[in-house]
């Protein structure tokens, strides 16, 4: 955390907020791609109009890696991915999300990003993405403790920290079925903890591991002590008189975005007082500046991972008709740690509940989410990138 502040100190922070983003791309064209190389190290190119921000991350069930491009058009010929070689056994190209582009590619096997740049244009050279991939030989490492705290997290590691709401006392909502909420979301956050869990480079902390109530501001604190990298909540509330269905990811905002978001929040944020605690005044820290300029970060961060859980999400489970809202979740509030509430479902939709209690929706849900944390962690890491290229003297 030291060094992200001497960072901001030194005004890179304007680098990421400026008026010009960093990460759009709206008026770059990508016009080529090939692959050429073996099956000991493969390399894929793309030609694009000028240079761009671009991230890759690998995945696998399948393997395949992913490279996201930003805000880019395509306009490549027709028979772009169709010759593939090496390592590399299919690809594929187009627009996702919020017109955000990507190229996936399909590999025959785990394998590892070597080298990844771009090349300037030259003359009548266009500007070249390049991405040199080789075979992952590593030996299978075995998944992260889930409850150890404060372990010393070496350059590869990232923390991902799962909150399952509610506990003990606070039962959370409870639907006319008696089903609560916190048996609900505890159980989908041990798949997701599991699934998390079979990446070596994902350290998981849970804030409970039982039926116990925590405190607001210790499920914060949690996530700040163990340095996370991510702070993902898990709720399943009910909404009477509705037939509303669908998941939902919240986002910090002093303004909610609306009036739901706003009642959903308050709510969660009476949680301590089940068992007498009042929540504690959060306003000591806002007025500091560091402070203000690191949660713009973390709070661009989450909204990254938001966006990408939306992106695989929807592909696996119904969303609501605004997947992304914002409000001043107790939770959220960490200035240093990215955070996202996700509402999986609403307990009082017998459809949902369905859903919500069967493990094979947890695990493909659970599945899709893990997903989307490692694209935001090779988002974060271009981000750190940028930071440091603008910290480093001339």
């Amino acid at each position: 955390m030291f060094e992200r502040f001497v960072l901001i100190i030194m005004g890179i922070v304007t680098v990421l907020w400026s008026g010009t983003a960093v990460f759009a791309a709206a008026d770059v064209t990508i016009t080529g791609a090939r692959i050429g190389g073996t099956v000991e190290r493969t390399r894929f190119v793309a030609d694009a109009s000028e240079v761009f921000h671009f991230s890759a991350i690998t995945l696998s069930n399948p393997d395949r890696v992913v490279v996201e491009l930003g805000n880019v058009r395509f306009k490549l010929p027709s028979h772009a991915g169709k010759n593939v070689r090496g390592l590399v056994k299919k690809m594929t190209y187009g627009v996702v999300l919020n017109g955000q582009s990507r190229f996936i590619l399909e590999t025959d096997g785990a394998v590892r990003v070597d080298k990844s740049f771009i090349i300037d244009p030259k003359g009548k050279q266009p500007a070249r993405l390049v991405i040199d991939l080789v075979r992952d030989v590593r030996e299978p490492k075995v998944a992260a403790d889930v409850n150890v705290r404060n372990e010393s997290k070496t350059e590869k590691t990232w923390t991902v920290v799962i909150d399952p709401g509610h506990g003990g006392e606070d039962p959370g909502a409870v639907n006319a079925r008696k089903v609560k909420e916190k048996d609900v979301v505890f159980s989908f956050a041990k798949v997701l903890r599991d699934v998390l869990g079979k990446s070596p480079e994902i350290r998981v902390v849970m804030t409970r591991d039982a039926d116990v109530f925590l405190p607001l501001k210790r499920r914060v604190d949690i996530a700040r002590e163990n340095e996370a990298d991510l702070f993902i909540a898990i709720h399943a509330d009910i909404i009477r008189g509705q037939t509303a269905r669908g998941t939902t990811l919240y986002t910090l905002s002093e303004k909610a975005s609306d009036a739901e978001a706003e009642a959903l929040a308050l709510k969660e944020n009476r949680s301590d007082l089940v068992a007498g605690i009042d929540l504690p005044s959060e306003n000591e820290v806002v007025s500091d500046v560091l402070i203000e300029f690191l949660q713009r970060e973390s709070k661009y961060l989450s909204m990254v991972f938001a966006k990408k859980s939306v992106e695989l999400l929807s592909g696996v489970t119904m969303m609501t008709g605004k997947p992304i809202r914002s409000a001043g979740f107790v939770v959220l509030k960490a200035p240093d740690v990215p955070s996202v509430l996700v509402e999986l479902g609403f307990l009082s939709s017998k459809a949902d509940e369905k859903l919500l209690t069967d493990p094979e929706w947890q695990k493909r849900t659970a599945t899709a989410m893990a997903d989307a944390v490692s694209l935001y962690l090779a988002e974060s890491v271009a981000v750190e990138s940028t930071i440091n290229s603008a910290a480093a003297p001339p």
